[in-house]
Order: C-alpha cells, then sequence, then structure tokens
C-alpha cells in the first residue's frame, strides 16, 4: 500500500487518529439513538389531546373568548378541555366558536 506512511511511529499516530475519529462517530451514533429513544417516550407519554377546547380571558372572572376544536393550532395557551356540550353551550351564549379547526361547523354555528 503506498498510501500509508513508511514508517511505523507515523504508522501509530494514523492508528490513534482513526481510532479517536472511530470513537466519535460512534458516540454520536449513540446520542442520535439516544435522543430517537427519548423522542419516542415522550410521544407516548404526551397527554391525550382533549376533543374541544375553551379560550379563557385574563382577569379574576376570566369570561371564555373562544371555542376551538382539540387539535387547533390557533388556540391560545390560556386554555382548558371542555366537554362537546359545554362547548356547545359556550357557543350558543354568544362565544365565538373557531372557523379555522372547524369547531363552528362541528358545533352547527354557521
Amino acid at each position: 500500500m503506498r498510501d500509508l506512511p513508511p514508517d511505523a511511529d507515523r504508522l501509530r499516530v494514523l492508528e490513534l487518529w482513526l481510532q479517536l475519529s472511530l470513537q466519535r462517530v460512534r458516540d454520536r451514533i449513540a446520542d442520535l439513538e439516544r435522543r430517537d429513544v427519548e423522542r419516542r417516550r415522550g410521544l407516548t407519554a404526551a397527554p391525550a389531546v382533549p376533543d374541544w377546547v375553551a379560550e379563557t380571558g385574563i382577569g379574576a372572572d376570566r369570561p371564555r373568548l373562544h371555542v376551538y376544536g382539540g387539535g387547533c393550532h390557533i388556540a391560545d395557551n390560556r386554555v382548558d378541555a371542555v366537554t362537546r356540550d359545554v362547548a356547545a353551550r359556550a357557543a350558543a351564549y354568544g362565544v365565538e366558536a373557531c372557523s379555522y379547526c372547524g369547531a363552528d361547523a362541528a358545533l352547527d354555528i354557521t
């Protein structure tokens, strides 16, 4: 093999470099596999998405502002899980139902 150094000292340095490089690759693979396991564990441990959520306002009485389908991305952080009956009653009393996720159509409010 003509692409390798001719003396043992340089070959040992090359060997050490290859061992260190191989260990870095193995460490990176282990890290990626660990992250994948943690991600999958997080997906199975995540709470179920509710069917309906109601957005509440800020303040002492915290009135309901909007009703959304459970997976709607427009819903704010201040949401509480509610049943379909509660969502329908809230919409009947004037709480706005989201048209983006189809909550208004699902609650027969058009």
